[in-house]
């Protein structure tokens, strides 16, 4: 195990015909962080101990790449090979919820069922931006936050708007809205990965989306939480998982 995990318990959890591990650290609710590209890097590691500071029980699945292991331009290339073969992501298809959402959703439940509380959270990045919000198909999901959800590949114009649900999960996520669970996205608003999701977010959910869009620095800004790192937006995701989380 790479140092930048060292404190981290690591397991093996079984759902949906999928197995994969994951990290787990801290106490209180629940939050599931699931990692961007190239895999779980040290910034998504150092994002992740901030929630556990700010009170939370985090778990961290292992999807691909190497835990621990630095980005570069191999393992990303490698990384985004995995996802655009593998079943587990619907990396291309339009109005189609990733498999591995379902695995998602079975690890969240096992975890509120042993921790209690209101409800849990979750933050996706990049490729898995769209899965916290297929995760508020379930009633324990009340914290989703989306961070430059990049999934499917925006080639063309229905995948740049596409949110990655398939027609009942998207109905069921504008009723879980309508009913007062709310949703926090961000992204820099000249990463062309996000294309016009955000869009189509605010037409589906209506006021009950906070957007935050960012100014970009350079071109090639991404990851909001992490790599390009920005302090208020990381604040500010610390601050709606506590209140939504009630955590004092």
């Amino acid at each position: 195990m790479s140092d930048v995990l060292a404190g981290w318990e690591r397991d093996s959890f079984t759902a949906a015909g999928l197995t994969h591990d994951w990290y787990r650290r801290g106490s209180g609710p629940a939050v599931i962080v699931v990692h961007e590209l190239p895999g779980i890097t040290p910034r998504v590691v150092a994002f992740a101990d901030e929630l556990v500071a700010a009170g939370m029980t985090v778990a961290m699945p292992d999807l691909v790449g190497r835990a621990g292991q630095a980005p570069s331009r191999g393992a990303l290339a490698a990384s985004l090979a995995k996802i655009c073969i593998s079943r587990e992501f619907s990396t291309w298809a339009v109005g189609h919820t990733s498999p591995v959402v379902a695995w998602l959703r079975a690890l969240g439940t096992a975890l509120h069922r042993e921790i209690g509380g209101v409800g849990i959270g979750a933050v996706g990045m990049c490729f898995s931006g769209g899965f916290a919000l297929a995760m508020m198909v379930d009633d324990t999901m009340v914290a989703p936050v989306l961070s430059q959800p990049s999934l499917p590949l925006p080639v063309g114009a229905a995948r740049s708007a596409d949110l990655g649900l398939s027609p009942d999960d998207r109905l069921q996520v504008a009723r879980r809205a309508a009913d007062g669970c709310g949703v926090l996205a961000l992204r820099y608003r000249d990463d062309r990965a996000v294309g016009t999701r955000f869009d189509t977010l605010t037409e589906l959910l209506g006021d009950a989306v906070e957007t935050v869009e960012l100014d970009s620095r350079r071109s090639s800004d991404h990851s909001v939480l992490t790599e390009q790192r920005n302090e208020a937006a990381v604040a500010r995701v610390v601050e709606f998982l506590r209140q939504r989380l009630g955590i004092a």
